[in-house]
């Protein structure tokens, strides 16, 4: 299932008139990713590994809100968390993000890790990417850390091939080629008239076989099978889906 999460709560704002900024300083942005790992070790989870698209998203969103007076996840004009990380090159099943305004990387994580909702995104169990975006102005640093449950970007061989492994860990002979699968991926077609069963699914983890694909394995009525992925057909928005076709003989 997907899902999505996106605090809307920043931690300061700060009104004024803003004035020429500096470079981004990546020292600092490196600092905060190491503070956010720091916190999630030292509470037992898995360190975050570096996105760099998370990160150019977090970077754009940064140099937007330190020219704004106030601070925000979304500004006028600005496309949504999801929609920029997902321009940016992001592939992902859950999204976060964290904003704030601060005078050192240290005050910034501290001031998030004192705020519920966003000690509850630098502490998701689920989450397992991060890129952090910082900009400066006045002496201030305006950051924006995006969190994600990234998935990998596959191509069409590779998702075939990681479900034919799940299948020959079940005992079923995947077979080659994948065109009478593929051209299975439009439901209607005619079914071949070798095929005993056809299966259809989206799945955001390719890690493990659906449940409908199990239950058809534990019939005991197949030995082989053809797997054909078939191109995103949007339903799932900026979420990574992989959709696949499974032809039982």
């Amino acid at each position: 299932m997907r899902s999505f999460i996106l605090l809307t709560l920043a931690v300061l704002s700060l009104v004024c008139v803003p004035a020429l900024r500096a470079q981004p300083d990546e020292n600092i942005q490196r600092r905060i990713f190491e503070l956010t790992n720091q916190d999630r070790v030292a509470r037992g989870l898995q360190p975050l590994h570096w996105d760099a698209a998370l990160a150019a998203a977090a970077l754009a969103h940064a140099d937007i809100m330190a020219r704004e007076p106030v601070l925000s996840h979304q500004y006028p004009g600005e496309p949504d968390l999801t929609t920029r990380a997902a321009k940016a090159g992001a592939h992902f099943q859950a999204i976060a993000e964290n904003v704030a305004l601060g005078p050192t990387a240290a005050a910034v994580e501290n001031a998030w890790m004192h705020s519920t909702p966003h000690r509850t995104n630098i502490l998701n169990p689920r989450m397992n990417a991060l890129g952090v975006g910082v900009a400066e102005r006045d002496g201030s640093i305006y950051a924006a850390e995006d969190f994600a449950e990234a998935s990998e970007a596959l191509s069409q061989q590779q998702i075939e091939q990681r479900v034919r492994e799940l299948l020959r860990a079940q005992n079923i002979k995947p077979l080659e080629p994948a065109a009478a699968a593929e051209q299975e991926c439009m439901p209607g077609r005619p079914v071949p008239p070798a095929v005993r069963s056809i299966v259809r699914f989206q799945t955001p983890d390719l890690t493990q076989l659906p449940a409908q694909v199990v239950q058809q394995i534990r019939s005991g009525h197949f030995t082989c099978a053809a797997v054909g992925a078939c191109a995103p057909d949007g339903s799932q928005g900026e979420f990574t889906v992989y959709r696949v076709v499974i032809l039982f003989y």
